[in-house]
């Protein structure tokens, strides 16, 4: 465990305990513009709120504004898009002084970002790309992840991202992969379980297995979120309600790790701030139902594209799954 650890207030103090020292928050959501009026003229019983780092690192007008006025009413974590730390760039110390800055002006209780590279030869992508998980790239960015703890002088949490190719030369599994860099770098983990399910779909291995491979003192908060069902494979897209077959992952999750903070991501077909918090909410009720069968099948369902409960493990004779599918997505 870290000697460097999350306190109230975002600052750094002697690690005790689970969740790499940090609180457990309840039950969030994603802060989005479209919510901010409602957030600053109800202030809603939400526990708590997560933003998008780079909607706010250059902005000095009213996102700013409000997002100063939110400090003081919520708990706020800072989960950014751009570190890029598995790219073989060097890191981007502008990017981050400017994280450095917005954090010590809104005391988040964590910082984190995706396991993942977003360009190269100075060109972002603004997409989160997969990366090969071999030793040589494991090595990179443990090395990477202790630079920027130090620079930005508080732990960095690292989510694992949706993906839909695999690497030819990959010969660690991704859930391997997740724990070794969090140990040897010692730093924290979100643990994304929809992109667990969507990357299970995409690339055909066992989710619970990837849940029971991961640290669970290492893991601070968890992130829910619909996804676009495309048969064939699943696309990450944040635009509609949590799928059964992911809560009941979620609460497998839950049961592993004894729980932490949970953020509810909607990003596309927003609705309303009281369905978005509703929707986190149900997380309460899929942690009280248990692990057997029949009182699993008496919680309440709604409609959904959830086929599948899991899908099929991988081969034994393959290290690392790869897709079965390599197709365009269609979505209208």
């Amino acid at each position: 465990m870290s000697e460097l650890a999350c306190d109230g207030a975002g600052g750094a103090i002697r690690a005790s305990g689970n969740k790499f020292g940090c609180p457990h928050l309840g039950f969030g959501v994603g802060l989005r513009s479209v919510h901010f009026s409602h957030l600053l003229n109800h202030s809603p019983a939400v526990d708590w709120l997560e933003i998008i780092s780079e909607n706010f690192l250059d902005s000095q007008g009213r996102p700013r504004h409000v997002l100063r006025q939110l400090a003081e009413r919520y708990p706020l974590v800072m989960h950014g898009v751009s570190l890029s730390i598995g790219s073989t760039d060097p890191l981007d110390f502008e990017y981050l002084a400017k994280l450095k800055r917005l954090a010590g002006e809104i005391s988040p209780r964590w910082i984190s970002d995706h396991l993942c590279w977003t360009g190269v030869a100075g060109h972002n992508s603004h997409d989160l790309l997969p990366l090969p998980l071999h030793e040589e790239s494991l090595a990179h960015v443990v090395e990477r992840v202790r630079i920027v703890q130090d620079f930005l002088e508080r732990p960095l949490v690292l989510e694992n991202p949706s993906s839909y190719v695999t690497f030819a030369d990959s010969t660690i599994p991704e859930a391997e992969f997740l724990a070794r860099v969090a140990e040897e770098a010692d730093c924290g983990i979100l643990l994304d379980v929809n992109n667990v399910y969507v990357s299970s779909r995409n690339h055909d291995f066992c989710p619970e297995e990837y849940l029971r491979a991961v640290p669970a003192q290492r893991i601070v908060q968890f992130h829910l979120a619909g996804h676009t069902d495309l048969g064939t494979h699943c696309i990450d897209t944040h635009d509609d309600r949590v799928i059964d077959a992911v809560w009941r992952l979620y609460r497998l999750a839950h049961e592993l790790t004894g729980g932490a903070s949970t953020l509810l991501e909607w990003d596309a077909k927003i609705p309303s701030f009281d369905e978005v918090h509703a929707e986190a909410l149900a997380a309460r009720r899929w942690i009280a139902a248990t692990t057997t069968s029949q009182e699993a099948n008496s919680m309440p369902t709604r409609p959904t594209n959830d086929r599948l409960l899991l899908p099929a493990t991988v081969s034994p004779t393959s290290t690392v799954p790869h897709p079965t599918h390599l197709v365009a997505a269609e979505v209208a």
